[in-house]
């Protein structure tokens, strides 16, 4: 590190100079994420050509030139602002939610997102239409949501439901939700070889299993057939619940800070 900035002639870098240098090198990476793919490119790469031309107008002895854009730079502010009005409140939007800032907000979204899975699970099994939601803890679930249909969508009730209604094509697989967004649907998930499951589980409950047996995942499955709610954490599985279980239950499991959450009672029978 010595020679180095011996040989660039710098003051020695200190691990106050490389936390400026990543800081400034995750904003720029930051607002080119945001630009990439609008018509904000055009107007940076713009930017970056007068620019070019500010500094070598100084290098090259272009009084005329480097006069013109030292007065017109105020006015282009202006106008960027302007013209970028929307895109602006989109960067905004994106920068509130950063996962630093989503920190603080976490249990707000996540206690609106498990009413919203509540009202879904209660209004699937009044019309005993069968479904499986499989939400995304520590352990990612990005390998199965790849296999599904991608969504990326607001976390609400009538989504869900709408997802799984018989006239769906959607409606065959689990529904993935991730960071309180429906992440994917039509999800396969691996079916646990668990002898001891009682045989009136579907392939709905076997899969909620399968995946909860190599994951630290939550599975909510509403049974086709009699329209029971049941919770599956580790493999066990909780049959029978109301909204009200369901929503103790999913706060116990999402939104307690407990090193480990707490397992359901297995009940198969």
């Amino acid at each position: 590190m010595d020679r180095l900035t011996t040989l660039l002639g710098r003051p020695p870098l200190g691990w106050w100079d490389l936390v400026d240098i990543l800081v400034v090198s995750v904003i720029i990476y930051e607002l080119l994420t945001l630009i990439r793919g609008t018509r904000a490119v055009q107007m940076a790469v713009g930017a970056g050509v007068l620019a070019g031309l500010f500094y070598a107008s100084g290098g090259f002895h272009l009084p005329t030139v480097n006069w013109l854009i030292r007065n017109i730079a105020g006015y282009i502010v202006v106008a960027l602002i302007v013209l970028f009005q929307a895109d602006i409140r989109r960067a905004l939007a994106h920068l509130g939610r950063a996962p630093f800032f989503r920190y603080f907000a976490k249990t707000e979204t996540a206690v609106e997102s498990i009413e919203e899975i509540v009202v879904a699970a209660s209004m699937l099994s009044e019309k005993r239409v069968g479904a499986l939601i499989a939400i995304e803890r520590q352990i990612g679930l990005r390998n199965y949501a790849e296999g599904g249909i991608p969504l990326e969508a607001v976390l609400t009730y009538d989504l869900i439901v709408s997802i799984f209604q018989p006239t769906s094509p959607l409606h065959d697989g689990a529904v993935i939700v991730q960071n309180d967004r429906v992440a994917a649907a039509a999800c396969f998930l691996p079916l646990t070889v668990n002898p001891k499951l009682s045989k009136d589980l579907g392939s709905r409950h076997r899969a909620a299993i399968g995946l909860t047996e190599e994951n630290d995942a939550i599975a909510i499955v509403i049974s086709e057939r009699s329209g029971r709610i049941s919770v599956v954490v580790n493999g066990e599985i909780e049959r029978g619940l109301d909204a009200d279980a369901l929503r103790a239950s999913l706060r116990a499991l999402v939104i307690s800070r407990r090193s480990t959450a707490r397992k359901p009672e297995a009940q198969y029978t």
